[in-house]
């Protein structure tokens, strides 16, 4: 799924046609296409957001589309940098896991114990 297929898609389910959404979203009907068609990475600023209340998206759906936006922009997530930068250790624990090449099953069982923490 890239980011203009999970607009599309959803925009589609709301039966909201391309020029309504582009008109809601104040962006152009051509730049809409264009990035529902793939021919445009995502915009940078607060696109997404607007995007995402557009759609009425939970907070699942929302953290996709930042992961989506992010991949077609091949850069991390715009929720990420932030924390990353604040906090030392998650630098040095993201080298350590791009060194030894962490597995998705060590990641689960890392966001598994985090997890247990709200409870």
């Amino acid at each position: 799924m890239t980011f203009g297929a999970f607009i599309s898609t959803r925009r589609k389910e709301r039966k909201v046609n391309l020029r309504e959404a582009a008109k809601s979203l104040h962006i152009a009907y051509g730049y809409l296409s264009d990035i529902e068609q793939g021919r445009r990475p995502a915009p940078e600023g607060d696109f997404v957001e607007r995007v995402s209340r557009f759609l009425e998206l939970d907070k699942q759906e929302y953290e996709l589309l930042l992961d989506l936006a992010a991949k077609s922009r091949k850069t991390v997530s715009a929720d990420l940098p932030e924390y990353i930068m604040e906090h030392d250790v998650v630098r040095a624990a993201l080298r350590v896991a791009k060194e030894v090449d962490a597995t998705d099953e060590e990641w689960q069982a890392f966001m598994e114990i985090l997890k247990k923490r709200q409870h």
